[in-house]
């Protein structure tokens, strides 16, 4: 793929932006983020990669114009293996706030981030409400992974559905195969290992392990439950034609969103203070 559009940032000269600002009544602009980190055998670890292409194609559907996509995300549980790069929560959080900042300083009130790393999204949510709590400004974030239906998920996967949905699976590995099959290695697909142990407990997924049936926090990292990335479904049913359908999924939903929220108003009435 390429993402060479005139609605990427990255692309345009100053003057190209400064006309296009002054040259749009209720200009949106997109903050694509990713994360760099292990996604199994199959797939490379960039997949700040997916969400570059993704921001690009909403950019040109939308009328949007799309930031740099930051390639690097909060992804503690993935720092052990070797290759990933992980920041650490107050550099993520400074990061977003600064990016936010300077579009805000520039007047620009319709911002929307595109964040394709789940674990990003506890603290996207603690810089949006900043902004808001600061500027009474409201700035939305879709979680691109987490806004795919159930029923797409049936009509990918049959009977086997969203438990297609895991790291080292879907979607991830079949929007690679899509966006970029010759970096893709479909010959290294597996089923997940058996979880592995901490305390004696089985891991479960990556947020803690499970005890009587019921989960348990703990700081659990990748190689805890899988050395190779895999943690559930099975990439195996992954393909380029699901890929596919998944991208335009989220290229129309984020579309019809941005459409809403260009004609909304993202201010909001400054937060009441009460007290003596």
């Amino acid at each position: 793929m390429t993402t060479a559009h005139q609605n990427l940032l990255e692309n345009m000269t100053f003057e190209q932006f400064d006309a296009w600002s002054k040259a749009e009544e209720k200009p949106v602009i997109l903050i694509p983020l990713g994360s760099q980190e292990i996604q199994g055998p199959m797939v490379p670890m960039g997949d700040f990669m997916l969400t570059r292409e993704v921001a690009a194609e909403v950019a040109k559907t939308s009328g949007a114009i799309a930031a740099p996509t930051l390639p690097f995300g909060y992804a503690e549980y993935f720092r052990t293996v070797p290759g990933g790069i992980a920041i650490s929560a107050d550099a993520f959080r400074t990061t977003l706030t600064d990016i936010l900042d300077n579009f805000l300083d520039h007047g620009f009130t319709r911002i929307v981030i595109l964040n394709g790393h789940s674990g990003n999204y506890p603290l996207v949510d603690q810089v949006i409400r900043s902004v808001r709590k600061k500027h009474d400004l409201l700035v939305p974030c879709i979680n691109l992974w987490r806004s795919i239906p159930d029923a797409l998920w049936t009509e990918l996967h049959g009977d086997f559905g969203k438990k297609a949905f895991s790291h080292g699976g879907d979607p991830v590995t079949s929007v690679y195969m899509h966006y970029f099959p010759q970096l893709t290695h479909e010959d290294r697909a597996k089923l997940p290992d058996a979880p592995g142990k901490l305390a004696g407990l089985p891991v479960a997924g990556l947020a803690g392990v499970k005890f009587k049936d019921i989960e348990i926090g703990m700081p659990v990292n990748v190689d805890d439950r899988c050395p190779d990335g895999i943690v559930a479904g099975d990439p195996a049913r992954s393909s380029a034609d699901k890929g596919k359908k998944i991208a335009e999924h989220l290229v129309a939903f984020c579309t019809d969103f941005i459409a809403h929220f260009r004609e909304s108003d993202p201010k909001v009435p400054a937060m009441t203070k009460t007290g003596k």
